[in-house]
């Protein structure tokens, strides 16, 4: 089972997840291994007058995207496991 949890997470950590806010006007992409990989701000979202909110808008597809990362991890890993909740797998 050792060897079965170390190629998944492997296979984990190359895959891509997207978040995103504001109906799409801020999109970010992360790794399996909670790796930022881009971050995409559409023109639309880039006033200087509302820079806080441009701010939230991040802030928001980070925690969106890592919440993906998080829920596809877990159950993949349950998956592997059988639910066992083994220490320091992910």
């Amino acid at each position: 089972m050792q060897r079965q949890v170390q190629e998944l997470q492997e296979e984990l950590a190359r895959r891509t997840y997207e978040g995103s806010a504001g109906g799409g006007a801020v999109r970010v992409t992360f790794n399996g291994a909670r790796e930022l990989l881009s971050v995409r701000i559409q023109p639309e979202a880039c006033n200087p007058a509302e820079a806080d909110v441009l701010e939230d808008l991040v802030t928001a597809a980070v925690k969106d995207a890592l919440r993906r990362v998080e829920e596809e991890n877990a159950s993949a890993m349950k998956k592997v496991t059988g639910g066992l909740g083994l220490p320091g797998l992910m």
